[in-house]
């Protein structure tokens, strides 16, 4: 009788606790459910260029963390970027959540895999990745805190370096040339780091190379750019807006200093290779910047 008693109340302790969890593990996937629509719907207005509909699903100070490039940081930074990449030709982006957890009533986690294309003079381009977004709720409302795509394409790699005693030497024929993937920018562009880490701190220099009538759209560099043609004829102008008949021509031992954040855009006439240098991390962002 005894042990029937206890174990009477073990069980009616059991009940009342499962009957206080069951509320909160009904309201976590309720929330779930609300983030994987709104996932989803964010899918679908990307598709449709409806960019309001997109910053609607933002916190006013969210932050997006796209690869080789600065983070963009509130409404207006994320609107421009946003306003660009919905106007790529072609755009098919989709993503597609693995796991997504609500960690306390406030705070959700939303990680998976995307892919992304869209088309240019050159073709198409192709992207595929990993991204983690972090939902906060706001009024009631769950909004985007930080989106973090991360692309899976391989970092280029760096040429065959000798080094003697504290100098490094990089032959010109050991130079190793990758595909540089910026987005927004035309396929067939190519990098080479000769010295140091262009994402990281410290001096770094790097070569890029173009094909014969590449252009490239307006972008900046959060930090100063030096620039110094190699071959080729090189064509930059300054500006917010692409007017392509502002372009100025440069040729082999040219040189060219960009200020920070000082909006550009150009191409090449020819097969061109520019070699640059400067205090990382590099980054490029598209949209204008000062002027």
């Amino acid at each position: 009788m005894k042990y029937t008693r206890r174990f009477s109340a073990l069980t009616a302790l059991a009940a009342i606790g499962i009957a206080a969890i069951a509320p909160a593990a009904s309201g976590q996937t309720k929330d779930e459910q609300e983030i994987r629509a709104l996932s989803m719907q964010w899918q679908r207005d990307v598709a449709a260029q409806n960019v309001d509909k997109i910053i609607a699903i933002h916190a006013p100070d969210a932050v997006v963390m796209m690869s080789h490039t600065q983070p963009a940081t509130g409404t207006t930074a994320i609107r421009t970027m946003w306003a660009e990449t919905v106007k790529l030709p072609g755009l098919n982006l989709q993503w597609t959540p693995t796991k997504i957890e609500v960690v306390s009533p406030r705070v959700a986690t939303e990680y998976g895999t995307y892919t992304d294309s869209y088309d240019s003079p050159q073709g198409k381009v192709t992207d595929t990745g990993s991204y983690v977004t972090i939902w906060k709720k706001i009024n009631g409302q769950w909004r985007v805190a930080l989106d973090a795509p991360v692309t899976s394409a391989p970092l280029p790699t760096t040429a065959t370096v000798t080094e003697v005693g504290d100098m490094k030497v990089a032959a010109a024929s050991a130079v190793a040339w990758n595909d540089l993937v910026v987005p927004g920018f035309d396929p067939g562009a190519k990098i080479a780091v000769l010295h140091g880490d262009p994402g990281g701190k410290g001096d770094y220099t790097i070569r890029l190379q173009f094909p014969a009538g590449y252009r490239f759209p307006v972008h900046y560099h959060p930090k100063a750019e030096h620039l110094t043609v190699l071959s080729g004829t090189f064509q930059v102008a300054m500006g917010n807006t692409a007017d392509w008949g502002a372009l100025k021509t440069y040729a082999p031992g040219d040189f060219i200093y960009i200020p920070p954040e000082h909006a550009h855009f150009g191409g090449a006439q020819g097969v061109t290779t520019i070699q640059l240098h400067g205090e990382g991390p590099f980054a490029i962002k598209l949209g204008p910047g000062k002027q």
